[in-house]
């Protein structure tokens, strides 16, 4: 019988503030993967930094009901990282946000941890790419790029990586493919795009497989992606065949759009949203958390 994989996600978190319903639920794409990895079968451990405030005790709490190890959860003196969404005709709307203290860099405890993982899992919102070299070197690296399809960025994080995930709604299939070649070109083991209602391809080098969107009534997409991402991840450890992989991780994902936010949880929305800043302010304003001490890739924003 094969051991359990263990995977740890290192990075951002957020409190998802739907405005308009009054309700707020845990979320940020680092909780989801932890929270989406144990539901998929892996040991899952989550490390990021949130307050003691009602938003930092419902992300905890959730990860604890969920399964997820928070022995690594830092607590912080401040206000928790939020995002704030609204329905307009009838669309999800991100607002804006504020990301509080969530942009943290891995301690020399966090490091030490990595060995005892089959994988971590990060992405562009924890803006850690200056440890990736770190990270690859004790341990698989999982990393969503989202909507960032640069071929600079993913030239300089793609070495790193054992998957190198990719938002593509919007992508012709020729443009998906074509996104997924540059990230194996550039280094990455195992490449994924997702693309929403037209499905999802992984690369590796066992080829090019592709999956269609399994369809349903959405209630919220809100995690879909981050879904599909952890059950490819959890499954690519597990060495199972790349059809199989991505048919459960449709399977999932559509599930995930059966509920509202990420994962559930809901809770009343207790969040102060007098320092919320737009999207534009919040990329403007964060910074990569400090990188060690020789870096050895460009930190990027």
């Amino acid at each position: 019988m094969t051991s359990t994989v263990r995977i740890l996600a290192f990075g951002d978190n957020v409190v998802d503030c739907y405005r308009d319903q009054d309700l707020m639920f845990p979320g940020g794409n680092c909780v989801n993967h932890a929270v989406f990895a144990r539901r998929a079968g892996a040991a899952t451990a989550y490390a990021g930094a949130v307050c003691d405030d009602d938003a930092g005790r419902l992300i905890r709490s959730a990860l604890v009901e969920e399964g997820v190890d928070v022995s690594m959860l830092r607590m912080e003196p401040g206000q928790t990282a939020y995002c704030v969404i609204e329905t307009q005709e009838g669309e999800r709307v991100f607002v804006g946000a504020n990301l509080g203290p969530s942009i943290i860099a891995p301690s020399g405890g966090d490091l030490a941890q990595l060995s005892q993982f089959d994988a971590v899992h990060t992405g562009r919102s924890s803006h850690v790419d200056a440890w990736l070299p770190r990270f690859s070197r004790a341990v698989k690296v999982s990393y969503d790029l989202a909507t960032v399809h640069d071929p600079d960025r993913i030239a300089r994080v793609a070495p790193h990586c054992f998957l190198l995930a990719f938002s593509g709604g919007g992508l012709s299939r020729a443009e998906a493919v074509a996104l997924a070649e540059r990230a194996r070109a550039d280094g990455a083991r195992w490449s994924l795009v997702t693309r929403g209602m037209e499905g999802a391809l992984l690369l590796g080098d066992q080829g090019l497989f592709e999956a269609s969107a399994q369809p349903v009534e959405a209630v919220d997409t809100l995690g879909a992606g981050d879904t599909f991402i952890a059950n490819v991840l959890v499954g690519l450890l597990n060495d199972q065949h790349p059809d199989d992989i991505l048919c459960r991780a449709a399977e999932a994902a559509a599930s995930t759009c059966l509920m509202r936010g990420a994962f559930g949880h809901a809770a009343p929305m207790a969040v102060d949203l007098s320092n919320m800043m737009t999207l534009d302010e919040v990329y403007r304003a964060t910074r990569p958390a400090a990188g060690p001490p020789e870096t050895e890739i460009d930190a990027v924003a």
